[in-house]
Protein backbone atom coordinates (compact mmCIF):
# COMPACT_ATOMS: atom_id res chain seq x y z
CA UNK A 1 0.00 0.00 0.00
CA UNK A 2 1.56 3.44 -0.76
CA UNK A 3 1.89 5.83 1.96
CA UNK A 4 -0.90 8.29 0.53
CA UNK A 5 -3.32 4.99 0.80
CA UNK A 6 -2.21 4.27 4.67
CA UNK A 7 -2.78 7.97 4.73
CA UNK A 8 -6.68 7.64 3.98
CA UNK A 9 -7.20 4.44 5.89
CA UNK A 10 -5.84 5.82 8.69
CA UNK A 11 -7.96 9.09 8.70
CA UNK A 12 -11.31 7.03 7.10
CA UNK A 13 -10.56 5.17 10.50
CA UNK A 14 -9.76 8.50 12.50
CA UNK A 15 -13.10 10.14 11.14
CA UNK A 16 -15.42 6.90 11.98
CA UNK A 17 -13.87 7.03 15.30
CA UNK A 18 -15.35 10.25 15.86
CA UNK A 19 -18.88 9.94 14.22
CA UNK A 20 -19.05 6.90 16.72
CA UNK A 21 -17.83 8.00 19.84
CA UNK A 22 -20.01 10.62 19.23
CA UNK A 23 -22.77 7.93 20.37
CA UNK A 24 -21.32 6.57 23.20
CA UNK A 25 -21.81 10.29 24.68
CA UNK A 26 -24.71 11.24 26.57
CA UNK A 27 -26.48 14.60 24.35
CA UNK A 28 -24.76 17.39 25.25
CA UNK A 29 -26.44 21.01 25.85
CA UNK A 30 -26.92 23.18 23.37
CA UNK A 31 -23.80 24.35 22.57
CA UNK A 32 -21.53 22.35 24.21
CA UNK A 33 -19.60 19.08 22.91
CA UNK A 34 -20.16 15.96 23.85
CA UNK A 35 -18.15 14.57 27.01
CA UNK A 36 -16.51 11.88 24.93
CA UNK A 37 -13.51 11.23 22.44
CA UNK A 38 -14.86 13.28 19.90
CA UNK A 39 -17.53 15.61 18.83
CA UNK A 40 -18.32 18.92 17.52
CA UNK A 41 -16.18 21.48 18.75
CA UNK A 42 -17.72 25.47 18.06
CA UNK A 43 -14.71 27.50 16.46
CA UNK A 44 -14.61 31.45 17.30
CA UNK A 45 -16.56 33.35 14.44
CA UNK A 46 -16.56 36.51 15.80
CA UNK A 47 -20.08 37.31 14.56
CA UNK A 48 -23.50 36.77 15.28
CA UNK A 49 -24.50 36.08 11.18
CA UNK A 50 -26.61 32.96 10.82
CA UNK A 51 -24.86 30.49 8.06
CA UNK A 52 -27.05 28.33 6.25
CA UNK A 53 -24.26 28.27 3.40
CA UNK A 54 -21.61 25.65 4.21
CA UNK A 55 -18.40 24.60 1.69
CA UNK A 56 -15.79 22.62 3.13
CA UNK A 57 -12.58 22.31 0.96
CA UNK A 58 -10.00 20.51 3.79
CA UNK A 59 -8.89 20.05 6.48
CA UNK A 60 -7.77 23.63 6.87
CA UNK A 61 -10.17 25.37 4.62
CA UNK A 62 -13.59 26.02 4.57
CA UNK A 63 -16.26 29.18 3.58
CA UNK A 64 -19.39 30.00 5.37
CA UNK A 65 -22.07 32.01 3.71
CA UNK A 66 -24.80 33.48 5.82
CA UNK A 67 -27.36 36.60 6.66
CA UNK A 68 -25.98 39.87 6.43
CA UNK A 69 -24.05 39.72 3.41
CA UNK A 70 -21.25 37.65 5.04
CA UNK A 71 -18.44 35.31 4.14
CA UNK A 72 -15.68 33.75 6.33
CA UNK A 73 -13.09 31.99 5.60
CA UNK A 74 -10.70 29.95 7.66
CA UNK A 75 -7.05 28.20 7.03
CA UNK A 76 -6.11 27.26 9.71
CA UNK A 77 -8.82 24.65 10.41
CA UNK A 78 -11.16 26.84 12.33
CA UNK A 79 -8.61 28.35 14.79
CA UNK A 80 -9.25 31.82 13.57
CA UNK A 81 -11.97 32.79 10.54
CA UNK A 82 -11.24 36.05 8.37
CA UNK A 83 -14.37 37.78 7.38
CA UNK A 84 -14.44 38.32 3.44
CA UNK A 85 -17.32 39.27 3.14
CA UNK A 86 -17.86 41.17 -0.15
CA UNK A 87 -18.46 44.90 0.15
CA UNK A 88 -21.72 46.60 0.57
CA UNK A 89 -23.30 43.09 0.43
CA UNK A 90 -25.05 43.54 4.11
CA UNK A 91 -28.26 43.53 2.65
CA UNK A 92 -28.07 40.22 1.03
CA UNK A 93 -28.93 36.99 2.41
CA UNK A 94 -26.48 34.16 0.95
CA UNK A 95 -27.69 30.80 1.39
CA UNK A 96 -25.17 29.09 -0.38
CA UNK A 97 -21.38 29.13 -1.27
CA UNK A 98 -19.60 26.36 -3.45
CA UNK A 99 -15.24 26.59 -2.85
CA UNK A 100 -13.01 25.01 -5.24
CA UNK A 101 -10.52 25.98 -3.20
CA UNK A 102 -8.68 28.65 -0.31
CA UNK A 103 -8.49 30.94 -3.10
CA UNK A 104 -11.36 30.62 -5.10
CA UNK A 105 -15.58 30.52 -4.37
CA UNK A 106 -18.68 31.31 -5.43
CA UNK A 107 -21.81 32.44 -3.31
CA UNK A 108 -25.93 32.55 -3.76
CA UNK A 109 -27.94 35.44 -2.63
CA UNK A 110 -30.99 34.69 -2.38
CA UNK A 111 -34.93 36.76 -2.86
CA UNK A 112 -37.20 37.70 -4.97
CA UNK A 113 -36.23 39.55 -7.72
CA UNK A 114 -32.80 41.43 -8.00
CA UNK A 115 -32.32 40.16 -4.45
CA UNK A 116 -31.12 37.26 -6.15
CA UNK A 117 -27.83 36.91 -7.16
CA UNK A 118 -24.21 35.19 -7.81
CA UNK A 119 -20.75 36.33 -6.62
CA UNK A 120 -17.27 35.16 -7.41
CA UNK A 121 -13.82 35.77 -5.79
CA UNK A 122 -10.75 34.19 -7.02
CA UNK A 123 -8.41 36.00 -4.31
CA UNK A 124 -9.68 34.72 -1.16
CA UNK A 125 -12.41 36.76 -1.22
CA UNK A 126 -10.42 40.11 -1.02
CA UNK A 127 -12.28 41.21 -3.99
CA UNK A 128 -15.86 39.59 -5.63
CA UNK A 129 -17.14 40.27 -8.78
CA UNK A 130 -20.68 39.76 -9.44
CA UNK A 131 -21.26 37.20 -12.85
CA UNK A 132 -25.63 37.10 -12.52
CA UNK A 133 -28.31 39.45 -11.15
CA UNK A 134 -31.70 37.87 -11.45
CA UNK A 135 -34.04 40.39 -13.10
CA UNK A 136 -37.38 38.24 -13.14
CA UNK A 137 -39.49 39.33 -10.65
CA UNK A 138 -41.08 35.89 -10.30
CA UNK A 139 -37.82 34.21 -9.40
CA UNK A 140 -36.59 33.13 -6.67
CA UNK A 141 -33.03 31.84 -6.48
CA UNK A 142 -32.56 28.77 -3.74
CA UNK A 143 -29.16 26.66 -3.93
CA UNK A 144 -26.17 26.08 -6.30
CA UNK A 145 -24.08 23.24 -7.13
CA UNK A 146 -20.61 22.38 -9.13
CA UNK A 147 -19.65 18.92 -10.75
CA UNK A 148 -16.33 20.26 -11.05
CA UNK A 149 -14.41 23.72 -11.09
CA UNK A 150 -16.12 24.82 -14.45
CA UNK A 151 -19.59 22.94 -14.84
CA UNK A 152 -22.07 24.32 -12.41
CA UNK A 153 -26.12 24.79 -11.74
CA UNK A 154 -28.05 26.80 -9.82
CA UNK A 155 -32.19 26.78 -9.14
CA UNK A 156 -35.01 29.02 -9.21
CA UNK A 157 -38.34 28.35 -7.35
CA UNK A 158 -40.79 27.79 -10.64
CA UNK A 159 -41.41 30.03 -13.13
CA UNK A 160 -44.43 29.71 -15.31
CA UNK A 161 -45.16 26.47 -13.59
CA UNK A 162 -41.17 24.86 -13.73
CA UNK A 163 -38.23 25.49 -12.13
CA UNK A 164 -35.93 27.71 -13.65
CA UNK A 165 -32.49 26.26 -14.11
CA UNK A 166 -29.22 28.65 -14.36
CA UNK A 167 -25.67 26.66 -15.87
CA UNK A 168 -21.96 28.03 -15.93
CA UNK A 169 -19.38 26.23 -17.83
CA UNK A 170 -16.85 28.40 -16.85
CA UNK A 171 -16.22 28.27 -13.04
CA UNK A 172 -19.14 30.73 -11.98
CA UNK A 173 -17.70 33.36 -14.39
CA UNK A 174 -21.20 33.49 -16.65
CA UNK A 175 -24.29 31.98 -16.52
CA UNK A 176 -27.08 31.08 -18.81
CA UNK A 177 -30.96 29.94 -18.40
CA UNK A 178 -31.50 26.39 -19.31
CA UNK A 179 -34.71 25.57 -21.62
CA UNK A 180 -37.57 24.42 -19.83
CA UNK A 181 -38.86 21.90 -21.67
CA UNK A 182 -36.94 18.95 -20.24
CA UNK A 183 -38.37 19.67 -16.48
CA UNK A 184 -41.46 18.48 -15.66
CA UNK A 185 -44.33 20.31 -14.33
CA UNK A 186 -44.02 21.81 -10.70
CA UNK A 187 -46.90 20.63 -7.82
CA UNK A 188 -49.29 23.21 -6.68
CA UNK A 189 -47.38 25.23 -4.31
CA UNK A 190 -43.96 23.16 -4.52
CA UNK A 191 -40.91 25.06 -4.55
CA UNK A 192 -37.60 24.40 -2.51
CA UNK A 193 -35.79 25.46 0.31
CA UNK A 194 -33.10 27.80 1.05
CA UNK A 195 -32.19 26.35 4.16
CA UNK A 196 -28.98 24.49 4.44
CA UNK A 197 -27.27 25.06 0.46
CA UNK A 198 -28.95 21.28 -0.40
CA UNK A 199 -31.71 21.59 -2.16
CA UNK A 200 -29.37 21.36 -5.21
CA UNK A 201 -26.66 18.47 -5.02
CA UNK A 202 -24.38 16.99 -7.69
CA UNK A 203 -22.36 13.39 -7.87
CA UNK A 204 -19.57 12.74 -10.42
CA UNK A 205 -20.09 14.95 -14.13
CA UNK A 206 -23.07 15.21 -14.96
CA UNK A 207 -25.76 13.62 -11.90
CA UNK A 208 -27.81 16.45 -10.09
CA UNK A 209 -30.59 16.23 -8.29
CA UNK A 210 -33.01 18.78 -6.75
CA UNK A 211 -35.08 18.69 -3.42
CA UNK A 212 -38.83 19.98 -3.33
CA UNK A 213 -41.35 20.83 -0.88
CA UNK A 214 -44.49 22.68 -0.12
CA UNK A 215 -46.55 20.47 -2.38
CA UNK A 216 -49.04 17.66 -2.05
CA UNK A 217 -45.96 15.41 -2.04
CA UNK A 218 -42.24 15.99 -1.21
CA UNK A 219 -40.35 15.14 -4.07
CA UNK A 220 -36.96 15.02 -5.59
CA UNK A 221 -35.95 15.17 -9.35
CA UNK A 222 -32.94 14.05 -10.73
CA UNK A 223 -31.08 15.14 -14.09
CA UNK A 224 -28.57 12.92 -15.76
CA UNK A 225 -27.25 15.56 -18.46
CA UNK A 226 -26.50 18.26 -15.83
CA UNK A 227 -30.11 19.94 -15.91
CA UNK A 228 -31.25 19.52 -19.47
CA UNK A 229 -33.72 17.09 -18.72
CA UNK A 230 -35.50 15.48 -15.38
CA UNK A 231 -37.35 12.97 -13.91
CA UNK A 232 -39.43 13.59 -10.54
CA UNK A 233 -40.09 10.61 -7.20
CA UNK A 234 -42.36 11.12 -4.62
CA UNK A 235 -40.59 10.90 -0.84
CA UNK A 236 -42.13 9.68 1.83
CA UNK A 237 -41.12 13.12 4.08
CA UNK A 238 -44.61 14.94 4.51
CA UNK A 239 -45.40 17.72 2.82
CA UNK A 240 -48.87 19.10 1.79
CA UNK A 241 -48.02 22.60 3.76
CA UNK A 242 -45.63 25.26 3.09
CA UNK A 243 -43.13 24.50 6.02
CA UNK A 244 -42.87 20.99 5.20
CA UNK A 245 -41.12 18.72 2.59
CA UNK A 246 -37.34 17.78 1.33
CA UNK A 247 -34.83 20.59 2.66
CA UNK A 248 -31.49 18.25 2.49
CA UNK A 249 -30.30 16.09 0.23
CA UNK A 250 -26.80 13.87 -0.27
CA UNK A 251 -25.62 11.54 -2.62
CA UNK A 252 -21.94 9.97 -2.30
CA UNK A 253 -22.33 8.49 -5.34
CA UNK A 254 -24.49 8.04 -8.14
CA UNK A 255 -26.82 5.61 -6.50
CA UNK A 256 -26.59 6.22 -2.98
CA UNK A 257 -28.59 9.26 -1.33
CA UNK A 258 -30.12 10.43 1.96
CA UNK A 259 -32.81 12.89 2.10
CA UNK A 260 -33.62 14.68 5.02
CA UNK A 261 -36.48 17.23 6.02
CA UNK A 262 -40.11 17.11 8.02
CA UNK A 263 -41.75 20.67 9.01
CA UNK A 264 -39.28 23.41 10.05
CA UNK A 265 -41.50 25.03 12.67
CA UNK A 266 -40.66 24.63 16.10
CA UNK A 267 -44.08 23.42 17.19
CA UNK A 268 -44.96 21.25 14.38
CA UNK A 269 -43.28 17.46 14.76
CA UNK A 270 -41.89 15.92 12.01
CA UNK A 271 -42.46 11.87 12.63
CA UNK A 272 -41.07 10.83 9.01
CA UNK A 273 -37.88 13.43 8.29
CA UNK A 274 -35.58 11.07 6.58
CA UNK A 275 -35.67 9.04 3.17
CA UNK A 276 -33.16 7.05 1.42
CA UNK A 277 -32.89 5.51 -2.38
CA UNK A 278 -30.07 3.25 -3.56
CA UNK A 279 -30.93 3.16 -7.25
CA UNK A 280 -30.32 7.23 -8.05
CA UNK A 281 -33.47 8.48 -6.89
CA UNK A 282 -35.63 6.63 -8.61
CA UNK A 283 -37.08 5.42 -5.57
CA UNK A 284 -37.22 6.93 -2.06
CA UNK A 285 -38.32 4.39 0.94
CA UNK A 286 -38.36 5.74 4.67
CA UNK A 287 -35.86 4.31 7.05
CA UNK A 288 -36.37 1.94 10.22
CA UNK A 289 -35.96 4.69 12.56
CA UNK A 290 -35.89 8.55 11.21
CA UNK A 291 -34.55 11.32 12.59
CA UNK A 292 -36.71 12.32 15.66
CA UNK A 293 -37.18 15.93 14.48
CA UNK A 294 -36.93 18.03 11.09
CA UNK A 295 -33.64 18.08 9.78
CA UNK A 296 -32.09 20.76 7.31
CA UNK A 297 -28.60 19.30 6.52
CA UNK A 298 -27.10 16.12 5.40
CA UNK A 299 -23.70 14.50 4.40
CA UNK A 300 -22.06 11.41 3.90
CA UNK A 301 -18.94 10.33 6.14
CA UNK A 302 -15.82 10.28 3.69
CA UNK A 303 -14.18 6.84 2.87
CA UNK A 304 -17.02 5.03 4.07
CA UNK A 305 -20.33 3.44 2.58
CA UNK A 306 -22.86 3.67 5.53
CA UNK A 307 -21.90 6.51 8.34
CA UNK A 308 -23.79 10.18 7.47
CA UNK A 309 -25.35 12.85 9.84
CA UNK A 310 -27.90 14.88 9.50
CA UNK A 311 -28.01 18.19 11.37
CA UNK A 312 -31.31 20.71 12.40
CA UNK A 313 -31.78 23.14 15.02
CA UNK A 314 -32.73 20.67 17.80
CA UNK A 315 -29.50 18.45 16.69
CA UNK A 316 -27.07 16.38 15.60
CA UNK A 317 -28.14 12.56 14.13
CA UNK A 318 -25.45 9.63 13.16
CA UNK A 319 -26.22 6.76 10.76
CA UNK A 320 -23.79 4.20 10.56
CA UNK A 321 -26.06 2.01 7.92
CA UNK A 322 -26.96 4.21 4.99
CA UNK A 323 -29.53 5.64 6.32
CA UNK A 324 -31.85 3.12 7.81
CA UNK A 325 -31.47 3.80 11.19
CA UNK A 326 -30.63 7.05 12.59
CA UNK A 327 -29.54 8.13 16.92
CA UNK A 328 -29.46 11.44 18.13
CA UNK A 329 -25.40 12.16 19.08
CA UNK A 330 -25.94 16.17 20.05
CA UNK A 331 -28.63 18.57 20.83
CA UNK A 332 -26.77 21.83 19.71
CA UNK A 333 -28.28 23.62 16.54
CA UNK A 334 -26.75 23.61 13.00
CA UNK A 335 -28.53 24.07 9.85
CA UNK A 336 -26.05 22.42 7.35
CA UNK A 337 -23.15 20.10 7.32
CA UNK A 338 -20.60 19.01 5.11
CA UNK A 339 -17.46 16.61 5.17
CA UNK A 340 -14.58 16.25 2.64
CA UNK A 341 -12.61 13.94 1.02
CA UNK A 342 -9.62 13.98 3.26
CA UNK A 343 -11.20 13.31 6.33
CA UNK A 344 -12.94 15.91 7.68
CA UNK A 345 -16.68 17.43 9.01
CA UNK A 346 -18.02 20.40 9.72
CA UNK A 347 -21.06 22.32 10.42
CA UNK A 348 -22.58 25.67 10.69
CA UNK A 349 -25.57 27.66 11.74
CA UNK A 350 -27.76 30.33 14.03
CA UNK A 351 -25.84 33.37 16.09
CA UNK A 352 -22.71 32.48 14.31
CA UNK A 353 -22.11 29.25 15.09
CA UNK A 354 -19.56 27.08 12.95
CA UNK A 355 -18.25 23.54 14.29
CA UNK A 356 -15.16 21.50 13.45
CA UNK A 357 -15.78 17.58 14.36
CA UNK A 358 -12.72 16.38 16.18
CA UNK A 359 -11.08 13.57 17.30
CA UNK A 360 -9.18 12.89 20.90
CA UNK A 361 -5.15 12.74 19.59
Amino acid sequence: MTSMGKTRRTMSVGLIGAALALTLAAPARAGETPTAAAGWQLTPTGTDARFRGLAAVDRRTAWAAGSKGTVLRTTDGGRSWRNVSPAGAGDLEFRDVEAFDARRAVVLAIGEGEASRVLRTEDGGATWTESFRNTDARAFYDCMTFFDHRHGLAMSDPVDGKYRILSTRDGGRSWQVLPSAGMPDALSGEAGFAASGQCLVSAGPRDVWLATGGGATARVLHSADRGVTWTATETPIPAGDPARGVFGLAFRDRAHGIAVGGDYRKDQPSPRAGAVSTDGGRTWHGPATPPPAYRSGVAWLPHGKAAALAVGPTGTDLTTDGGRTWRTVDTGSYDTVDCTPDGSCWASGEKGRIARLATKD
